[in-house]
């Protein structure tokens, strides 16, 4: 093999190694700016978030300011006996407003004044009203001639809780069916041994 034979394999092995170096180098570059875009993103939202106000979109109608209330409730929830659990990730943190947190379903926390149950609810998914209970599957429990729905706030009886506004270390329980007095009484010694999470 002559010298110009070697010669031109170097510069053959140098071009490719110069082009190979250049094509990572160029894919580097760019998966930095794609991570770079994301967290720039991810910051501004975070941002957001965490200066939302009143105006902010998707917020409620007469809520104060985030950060101007900061209220904990239990609640419990029967449905034919069997309790709805909220610490399914379907039900945590769907609003900054009013949201289960943690991993928990039995503490409401509301961060804001003016913030309805209403719109705790609705940020889940879940349809209430004086007669129906509606699960965001679309199962309905509305109140018949054989069972009813029924709300007590902190051991009283009311017909409706959508315009409710929580107030610290309150207790509200949500029944369907065809409960005893024992029953519901049962409920409420429940939700009263019931940890309220802060």
């Amino acid at each position: 093999m002559g010298r110009k034979e070697r010669r031109d394999r170097e510069i053959k092995r140098e071009n490719y190694a110069t082009k190979h170096s250049a094509e990572k180098r160029k894919h580097t570059l760019i998966a930095i700016g794609v991570l770079g875009v994301i967290a720039v993103i991810v910051g501004y939202a975070g941002f957001l978030f965490m200066t939302m106000t009143v105006e902010a979109p998707g917020g409620p109608e007469n809520a104060g300011a985030l950060g101007s209330d900061h209220s904990h409730a239990a609640i419990l929830v029967k449905i034919f006996g069997d309790e709805f659990d909220f610490s399914a990730p379907a039900y945590q943190i769907k609003s900054p407003w009013i949201h289960f947190e943690s991993r928990d379903g039995s503490t409401i926390h509301k961060h804001a004044t003016g913030v309805e149950l209403e719109y705790l609810f609705n940020s889940i998914s879940i349809g209430i009203d004086d007669q129906c209970f509606v699960f965001p599957d679309g199962k309905s429990f509305c109140t018949n001639d054989e069972y009813s729905l029924k709300y007590f706030i902190n051991g009283e009886s009311v017909i409706d809780i959508r315009d409710y506004e929580i107030m610290e270390d309150d207790r509200i329980l949500i029944t369907f069916g065809g409960e005893t007095e024992e029953q519901i009484q049962e409920y409420l010694n429940q939700l009263d041994n019931q940890e309220i999470i802060k």
